[in-house]
This record gives C-alpha cells, sequence and structure tokens, in this order.
C-alpha cells in the first residue's frame, strides 16, 4: 500500500504573531500623555502637589512590591510595566493639590493592596483601582477630600516655597501658618451646587467671576489635575492617535452628560446649567479619557463600550445633579465597571453560522 508522502499540516499554538507592543509601551504612552496635565498641575499649585504625587507613588510601588513578595512572585518586572505608576498617577491627580501625606499613603496603598492585587494583579481586578481607592477616601475623610487649595502658581508672589511646601504636605499647615490670606477655593461644581440650596439662579452664580474659557484654560481651583480641559484633551486625543483608546467610551460618555445637560438646562435655566459647563468642570473629560477607557476594567466588544460609555455619562450628571457629592465620575465609573460582566454577556457578537444563543447551527441541527 502506497503511502503518501505530502507532509501533514501542523498549526502551532497562538500566538502567531506579535504586534511589538505590551504593557511597558501601553503605560508609557499613557504616562506621556498625562505629563502636560501633571506639569501644569505642579505649574499652578505649587511644591504641595509634587510631594502629593511623589508621596502616593511610593505608597502604591511598596505595597505593589510587598504583595508581590507575598504572593511570591517576581518584583522587579511587575514594578517596571508601569501599571503601578499610572493607577497611583491617576489617583494623585484625582486628589487635592494640598492632600495631606497620610491621604496619599492610605489612597496609594488601597488603590494597589485592595484595588489591584488582591484581586490577583493586573488584568484580573474588575474596579478601576484609582477610582475604587478614590471613592474610599471619600467616603471615609470627606473634609480632606473636598478642600481645595487656592491657586497659587510657581514664580508669581503668593507662590510656596519648597519648604513652605513641605510643611503643607507633611505638617498639615494652611493658611495662617504660611502668612497667606486665602488657602482654599471652592471649584465651580462645588460653588454652585452649595449656591442653589441658598435660592440663587444659575446665572447669578456663574456671573460673579466665572468664564467658560477659565475651566478651559485651568486658572480654577479644584483636583491636581482635572483643572486644565484643553490639556486634558491633548493628552487623550494622543492615547487615541497611538491606538492606545478608542473614541466610543470617552465620546459617549462625554455626549450623555452633555446631552443630559442640554434637556434639563432648556427646561429650567434658572436650576440646571449648560452642557459646556458640565464638560469642561471637574473630573469629566479626565475619567473619559483616562479612566473610563481601563483596558481591564470596561466592556470588550463596541456596542458594550458605548453602553458603558453612556451609562458612565449618565450618573456622572444625576450624581452631580441630585446626589450628595457636586462630583460623580469616581462613583459613575465604579458603579459601571460592576456591570461590565452583564454588558458583556448581552453584547458578545454572535458567533459565525450558529444562532446569538449560541444554539444549533442556523439551516439545520449541529
Amino acid at each position: 500500500m502506497a503511502q503518501s508522502t505530502t507532509p501533514s499540516l501542523a498549526t502551532p499554538s497562538s500566538p502567531h504573531a506579535h504586534g511589538g507592543g505590551g504593557v511597558g509601551s501601553v503605560m508609557g504612552t499613557v504616562i506621556i500623555a498625562l505629563a502636560p496635565v501633571t506639569l501644569f498641575s505642579f505649574y499652578l499649585f505649587g511644591w504641595p502637589v509634587l510631594f502629593m504625587l511623589l508621596t502616593t507613588l511610593a505608597a502604591g510601588l511598596a505595597t505593589e512590591a510587598f504583595a508581590l513578595w507575598l504572593m511570591g512572585r517576581p518584583i522587579r518586572p511587575h514594578l517596571m510595566d508601569g501599571s503601578a505608576v499610572v493607577t497611583c498617577l491617576l489617583l494623585g491627580l484625582s486628589l487635592p493639590a494640598s492632600a495631606p501625606w497620610w491621604i496619599a499613603v492610605l489612597g496609594g496603598a488601597f488603590a494597589i493592596g485592595v484595588g489591584k492585587q488582591v484581586y490577583g494583579g493586573l488584568g484580573a481586578n474588575p474596579f478601576n483601582p484609582a477610582m475604587i481607592s478614590r471613592v474610599m477616601l471619600l467616603i471615609s475623610f470627606p473634609q480632606q477630600l473636598s478642600t481645595w487649595p487656592a491657586i497659587r502658581p510657581l514664580f508669581s508672589e503668593g507662590a510656596l516655597s519648597f519648604t513652605e511646601g513641605l510643611r503643607v504636605t507633611f505638617l498639615g499647615e494652611r493658611g495662617p501658618a504660611l502668612g497667606m490670606d486665602a488657602a482654599s477655593a471652592a471649584t465651580p461644581l462645588g460653588h454652585l451646587k452649595t449656591e442653589l440650596t441658598l435660592s440663587r439662579t444659575v446665572d447669578e452664580i456663574l456671573g460673579q467671576g466665572y468664564d467658560h474659557t477659565m475651566a478651559l484654560f485651568g486658572t480654577l481651583s479644584g483636583s491636581a489635575g482635572e483643572t486644565s480641559a484643553v490639556l486634558i484633551l491633548l493628552g487623550g486625543l494622543y492615547m487615541w492617535w497611538r491606538g492606545i483608546i478608542d473614541l466610543r467610551i470617552p465620546g459617549s460618555m462625554i455626549a450623555a452628560t452633555a446631552a443630559l445637560a442640554f434637556v434639563f438646562h432648556v427646561y429650567d435655566p434658572s436650576a440646571f446649567p449648560g452642557p459646556v459647563f458640565h464638560v469642561f468642570n471637574g473630573a469629566l473629560l479626565l475619567g473619559a479619557f483616562f479612566i473610563a477607557t481601563d483596558m481591564v476594567t470596561s466592556p470588550t466588544t463596541p456596542r458594550g463600550q458605548i453602553l458603558f460609555g453612556l451609562g458612565c455619562g449618565a450618573l456622572t450628571y444625576i450624581i452631580r445633579t441630585w446626589g450628595g457629592y457636586p462630583e460623580g465620575v469616581s462613583f459613575a465609573v465604579v458603579l459601571m465597571n460592576a456591570c461590565v460582566p452583564l454588558i458583556d454577556h448581552y453584547t458578545r457578537p454572535r458567533v459565525f453560522g450558529k444562532e446569538r444563543a449560541g444554539g444549533p447551527p442556523l439551516g439545520g441541527a449541529e
């Protein structure tokens, strides 16, 4: 009996090709995208924001190393992939610039330890580590998380020196101790929410020194990295250009918030500010481009990503308008993170040749 001389076909196991990227390159791109916002926050608030960010990073990296050591995993490769740096940087940029050192330590340790490592590390966490830590801090320490320092740009007359910055971050000193007339200022969202309870109209409140260009270019008080809409947009578009993010989530999140703001502003302009105010102020843009787009905690399907973004945007507007806090991005992202498995289940694409429910092939029994 003759035997075939044709060699048998062998299919090697996947992956068949490598695109050249990796966790390190993705995180490096995100860090580059965040660099303008980070440097601008240093210029805007001075030395305290630098000390706060460095303390958050140190606490997060130390926690990452300790958790890896406990689990017997290699420490250096995980620390060098940049994921912990991105998490702690996003957390730090969402905090007040004058947050005390213990808030930074607790937040960084919680984000990495509880938000990431208890679930098994990078890729296994269901919630965005930075946002779950910020939610914990906001609920536990509302006073420290809602005290915003006044803007004191570097090289200006009221700028804090290096030693004064150390005293703010590590000794908790504020205005009178440092000879400052005013040490804190309300954010536009917080000021509006407070004044609306006093039966004042939106026009009366925003007519007292507020201008949209101030929020656009970042000359208003707020969290360390949430003040300049222009720089956040540039960072987000840079990540999109590098192929790190898709615009479905940020686009649908911003569109949902703006659409609800438009509808209620038309309904009663004296009680509800317009969409431009909501888009340019607070953490909406930072959350839309840098947080909600987290690959681990967002849906994988295109339709799911749009639903996820719409949910984040709607919840942000609802919490801002009727919730107990003037800002709602962190709560909205965490709540929608919990819905990701359900969204992925109902938006998964149909398997080719089968019904959507996974039954027998179309046109006959399996």
